[in-house]
């Protein structure tokens, strides 16, 4: 009998590696197919079994799925990574397998269309345009109303995202998404947004089921890197019902209802407004934050999913789980980062995690390339855990000295 397989599509640094230690609990032999397996540190020989392929091309990678057709039984095919998701869906269309539907997908993760339904949806959004120079993002700009928030229409993890507020910061980022030095996967084309203010939510569902929501602070603008995460949110009842209300009719809008989906909110005056729809799971640490609260393991009823077993999102107890990430204050080489075994050691922290060495160049980008890492703590109290996890990070530290240094 052959080898049952999950084939991964690309990955994630923090995500990944999760995909495949569910597999394998799920008894699936993973393969990972990338175009530069190198990228991913969890790709050792040892760990996984890789294939270099091109990732941006469908009929590559169904030569590829072919061709390990005639060793394996391939037995669902996914992906943690937003950029070829729906890719992903016309893999599992070609194969006959279970998988998203790839032009919900597409659709959604293009910002300016995602939007459009959105509002023919009749769901509050934030006043937006789509521009693709820099007279119309000026002129976009000043019909809003400043400040406003530049971002690519397609594209995630805050890369290429910043608040304007005034035209000197316009104009910088404009040039800078312009102008050569952000790297576009498609044609340019620039989404001019009003800035809503109000704390962020972050709602989690399977299929049509509402998860839950978490509560999400920022770092200091004008870039947006998550600093805290925190499951569940603090929310009225009314509050609750709200964006559960609004969830689902994005969920309707977008022709979305097939595995993971992540909508990110602002509560304002008016009520919950939709920042964004991710027609995936949530990255980062919010699945792990989901399951401490409730006990319940997105990844691995994603990959039930996937395979079309019968998933199940029992909630098993209702903790307090938090993240916080460690974040670069400055430019430099990485001198030292310490003290995560001490913070590991706290009763109820979950997980330490450092994304980097000593002697690794730092070159902030605004997005969450800046993290160097992160902590989790969970208990039974609200009050507890972000107590533990304020001692967690309060214990470690870490220096960068300037590149200049470097040249005395």
């Amino acid at each position: 009998m052959a080898t049952r397989a999950l084939i991964l599509i690309e990955g994630t640094r923090y995500n990944g590696p999760l995909y495949i230690n569910a597999a394998r609990r799920l008894g699936l032999h993973p393969i990972s197919l990338s175009a530069d397996p190198a990228r991913y540190d969890y790709h050792a020989p040892e760990e996984i079994e890789t294939i270099s392929v091109d990732t941006d091309n469908l009929d590559a990678l169904i030569r590829e799925c072919a061709r390990l057709q005639a060793t394996y039984e391939i037995a669902g095919i996914t992906t943690a990574e937003e950029e070829v998701y729906a890719t992903v869906g016309k893999l599992c269309r070609h194969f006959d397998l279970p998988g998203p539907n790839p032009e919900s997908v597409e659709r959604c993760c293009d910002k300016f269309v995602q939007r459009q339904l959105l509002a023919e949806a009749g769901v509050a959004i934030p006043a937006y345009r789509a521009a693709a120079n820099p007279t119309e993002i000026e002129r976009f700009a000043a019909k809003i109303g400043l400040p406003v928030i530049l971002k690519p229409a397609v594209g995630s993890g805050s890369s290429g995202v910043r608040l304007c507020r005034n035209v000197d910061e316009l104009a910088e980022h404009t040039t800078y998404l312009l102008d050569g030095e952000y790297i576009w996967r498609s044609s340019p084309r620039i989404l001019v947004e009003q800035f809503a203010q109000g704390p962020t939510y972050s709602a989690e569902i399977m299929g049509s089921e509402i998860i839950g929501i978490a509560a999400i602070n920022w770092g200091p603008p004008p870039h947006f890197v998550a600093r805290e995460c925190i499951y569940p949110a603090l929310l009225t009842d009314d509050e609750y019902r709200r964006i559960i209300d609004a969830s689902r009719s994005c969920l309707r809008a977008l022709g979305l209802g097939w595995g993971p989906t992540n909508i990110e909110f602002k509560w304002t005056e008016l009520g919950p407004l939709v920042i964004e729809v991710n027609p995936r799971l949530a990255g980062g640490t919010i699945p792990r934050l989901v399951q401490l609260a409730y006990g319940v393991d997105l990844i691995t009823e994603h990959i039930k999913l996937v395979i079309g077993d019968e998933w199940d999102l029992h909630r098993r107890h209702s903790h307090v789980a938090a993240a916080r990430k460690l974040v670069a204050d400055r430019d430099g080489i990485l001198d030292r980062i310490d003290g995560d075994s001490l913070a590991a050691a706290i009763s109820g922290v979950a997980e330490v995690k450092l994304y980097v060495e000593p002697k690794t160049p730092i070159i902030r980008t605004g997005d969450y390339r800046d993290c160097l890492g992160h902590v989790v703590a969970a208990s039974p109290s609200r009050a507890q855990t972000e107590t533990t996890l304020h001692r967690a990070v309060e214990l470690i530290s870490w220096s960068i000295a300037p590149f200049s240094a470097l040249l005395r």
